[in-house]
């Protein structure tokens, strides 16, 4: 088995992120690799925003739905001691932005949430962890979530 270097976790916020997160850090402290955070803004409206521009961390915005994800992922991101370099908040196409960043951050595995959609419920709703697993540059690691999962705090 490889020994990753670089690992991206494509946090999604869900109840189960503390669960996918813990489990990242975790590979990253196994393997000594850096650990880099991506979360992927793509159900709040930003005005004259185009997909794939990077939130500026150290910027205040008006809008108040951005300012609250933007302030949630920098929770995250303190949660996990996550190196200021290696953080991205991104408004785009989750699934595009995720491979986007492990291409041209050079990561070598990607930590992501799955739920056990199959079938209908996964062609009609589509899976981001499913497409980023497609068209990786890198390995990519799903982490099993099921409906009656307990949450947990990383």
């Amino acid at each position: 088995m490889q020994n990753y270097q670089h690992i991206l976790l494509a946090a999604d916020y869900s109840e189960h992120c503390d669960t996918v997160a813990r489990k990242a850090k975790s590979l990253a402290h196994l393997y000594q690799a850096k650990l880099s955070l991506i979360h992927v803004l793509d159900n709040i409206p930003i005005p004259d925003t185009g997909y794939g521009t990077v939130i500026q961390l150290d910027k205040d915005y008006d809008n108040e739905l951005l300012e609250a994800e933007k302030n949630k992922f920098i929770r995250l991101c303190h949660r996990l001691d996550i190196d200021p370099a290696r953080q991205w908040l991104v408004w785009g196409v989750p699934k595009q932005e995720i491979v986007k960043i492990a291409a041209q951050e050079q990561v070598d595995l990607i930590v992501a949430g799955a739920h056990g959609w199959h079938g209908l419920a996964l062609l009609l709703l589509g899976s981001t962890t499913d497409s980023i697993l497609h068209h990786s540059p890198c390995d990519v690691i799903a982490i099993r979530l099921q409906d009656d999962m307990p949450a947990s705090k990383t």
